[in-house]
C-alpha cells in the first residue's frame, strides 16, 4: 500500500475555518498531525518561495 493512501485530510479546507487544514499520518505506533496555514498578507508566490528555498539550500551546500 502506498503512503499516499495512508494520509487523510481531516479538517475543513475552507478559508477562515476555526481549525486549519491538517494531514494525519500514522507510522508504526506514532501518529503525526500536520496543520497547514497560509498567510493572507503574503506577497511571495509559491514559485518565488520554492526558488528562494532552492537558492538557500545550494548556498548552504557550497
Amino acid at each position: 500500500m502506498s503512503s499516499e493512501k495512508n494520509i487523510q485530510n481531516v479538517a475543513d479546507t475552507t478559508a477562515g475555518a476555526e481549525n486549519p487544514p491538517a494531514l494525519v499520518k500514522k507510522i508504526g505506533r506514532t501518529t503525526y498531525i500536520v496543520r497547514i496555514h497560509f498567510s493572507e498578507t503574503s506577497t511571495e508566490t509559491m514559485s518565488d518561495k520554492i526558488k528562494r528555498m532552492l537558492k538557500n539550500e545550494i548556498q548552504q551546500m557550497g
